[in-house]
């Protein structure tokens, strides 16, 4: 049995975070139901990189999921979605905020038709608020969150991050605070919640440093191409044979092995770096002794030398170097899974590791439309002729 055997999800929504959320609880168990547009589906199903013409990338975020078709705006659509809400624990959406409500599809005339479903909303910015009817994308919201400000040089423009993370986290978040609710529903026989999950908010909530800096010190952190401010020495390095490699000290006893490593015992008597603050006050003089150092050894001495000593020291990986690592392919990180159109396709394993109920990837991202058939004959009980009439009409 699974981890989240029973549990069924309506999955309401497009590109990233909420599916990701909703693909993250299909991975251990629950039954994933994807509702999309009959006009071509989720925007995700296009989206590159492409091979040979095929979307490489819905593979993934569709694995595991019972696709079907359905168009909410249109009064039978409406009518069949409630019915699917009524055999569901949970609905995951990410339209903009009031935009079911526009549909006829608010909560109170969903919880009508089941008034124990948890409903898991994902905006931009929120469901309240000055903000609340904004768009919501990614890279935007991660400027808003204070994250794309300190990424960087100080003297060049700030850097949005290369791929969609602020979604990634975001459906974290959904996921976290829908199994909260749903324990508290079942576990605690509480009330069915709304929840209410932005893009933005996610990663602020990491920014405490920035925060507390601020209301304290009136200090504005600025960029800085890695972690400023909280520990030293620390950083991107280059070796000898031209590999780059990511430091960091975070604790002194972390320094103290650094220092055995470098055979400098003396930097752990000197004022300016015997402490944390110090060395962080100190810093460009310590960086430069780090990076010299670094400089002198290939990257094989320097990892064994590292590794021995227990200085925290990683390769900065490519995906070839993911691809060639033993310790990816221990942790079956990579999986290969059969695939249509393409013969197989290669995708991140499932994570966290259960010992008891561990995740499984049953099948990869359906065609549009494909469990149709299944899931409205098994929970509704449409008949052949029932659904023929709905495709005719558009509505699915």
């Amino acid at each position: 049995m699974s981890a989240l055997h029973g549990i069924r999800v309506l999955d309401v929504s497009t590109v990233i975070a909420a599916p990701f959320a909703a693909g993250l609880m299909a991975d251990f168990g629950a039954d994933v139901i994807k509702v999309e547009q009959p006009d071509g589906g989720d925007p995700f199903r296009k989206l590159g990189p492409y091979h040979n013409g095929e979307v490489l990338r819905w593979a993934t975020m569709g694995r595991n999921k019972r696709c079907i078709t359905l168009d909410l705006r249109k009064e039978e659509g409406k009518n069949i979605f409630l019915q699917l809400a009524a055999k569901c624990d949970v609905l995951i959406e990410n339209f903009r905020t009031g935009t079911l409500d526009k549909w006829g599809l608010d909560a109170e005339t969903i919880r009508q038709a089941n008034p124990a479903i948890i409903i898991t909303r994902i905006t931009g910015y929120g469901q309240t608020g000055p903000y609340a009817n904004m768009a919501g994308f990614g890279t935007p919201a991660t400027a808003f969150s204070g994250m794309t400000y300190i990424t960087g040089y100080e003297d060049r423009p700030p850097v949005s991050p290369s791929f969609s993370l602020v979604d990634y986290i975001t459906g974290l978040y959904a996921v976290m605070s829908t199994m909260m609710a749903l324990y508290h529903r079942d576990a605690l026989k509480g009330k069915a919640q709304e929840i209410d999950v932005s893009l933005y908010e996610g990663i602020f909530r990491m920014m405490e440093i920035l925060v507390a800096d601020f209301h304290k010190n009136g200090n504005i952190r600025k960029r800085k191409p890695k972690l400023s401010g909280t520990s030293s020495p620390g950083g991107t390095y280059q070796t000898k044979d031209g590999k780059w490699v990511v430091l960091v000290c975070s604790t002194d006893r972390t320094y103290e092995y650094l220092t055995r490593a470098m055979k400098r015992s003396d930097l752990l008597e000197n004022p300016l770096f015997s402490t944390m603050k110090s060395r962080v006050e100190n810093d460009p003089a310590i960086d430069g002794l780090v990076r010299e150092w670094i400089s002198t050894l290939d990257y094989a001495a320097l990892k064994e030398v590292a590794d021995r000593e227990g200085v925290p020291v990683s390769l900065v990986y490519s995906a070839e170097d993911i691809f060639a690592d033993p310790h990816y392919a221990a942790r079956k990180n990579i999986v290969e899974m059969p695939h249509p159109t393409l013969g197989t396709i290669k995708m991140p394993g499932v994570v966290p590791k259960f010992s008891e109920t561990p995740g499984e990837i049953k099948w990869v991202g359906p065609s549009l439309g494909s469990h149709n058939i299944e899931v409205y004959s098994e929970l509704l009980g449409l008949t052949k002729q029932q659904l023929e009439e709905l495709k005719s009409k558009g509505i699915m």
